[in-house]
């Protein structure tokens, strides 16, 4: 299978968790991709050109949103069809993870760099879901034991 014909999906929260993301470009630039985030000016300028399908936020301990969320996901992913889904977080990720590990999807998680010393909510319910688990800091390897660490992204 080469690059171009690989379809990512890329998953994440607005802001920084979106902006690790995009540090990927290099990486993704030349795959078929399609982007789960945040609907509001700042994703959709940085998205511009893209496809992006909008999620509902906020996603963090928001149970209505979850749910939205997780059947958002059981649509999406069969129509989109997606190779690989990647994520940087936040909580938006677990039901595409869980809907694309239900589909035998390869699923790649990315745990934020500004969280050294404890774990993020989302990367506690990936860690056990997801096929690659990197970390950015040598530090976070002792949070998630089987992570690989890839480096800071930004």
């Amino acid at each position: 299978m080469t690059d171009d014909s690989v379809h990512v999906l890329l998953v994440a929260s607005g802001g920084g968790h979106l902006a690790q993301l995009l540090a990927l470009r290099p990486w993704w630039q030349e795959r078929h991709r399609t982007w789960v985030t945040s609907d509001n000016a700042d994703t959709r300028s940085q998205l511009e050109g893209e496809v992006v399908i909008h999620a509902f936020f906020p996603t963090t301990r928001n149970v209505k949103n979850l749910l939205r969320n997780s059947w958002l996901a059981f649509r999406t992913i069969p129509v989109v069809r997606p190779d690989l889904v990647v994520s940087t977080g936040a909580a938006v990720a677990v039901p595409f993870f869980l809907i694309a590990r239900s589909l035998r999807i390869p699923t790649v998680f990315i745990e934020v760099f500004d969280r050294i010393e404890s774990r993020t909510l989302t990367g506690r319910l990936c860690y056990p879901i997801a096929d690659v688990f990197m970390v950015q800091w040598d530090e976070q390897q002792k949070l998630y034991p089987r992570a690989h660490v890839v480096g800071a992204l930004m």
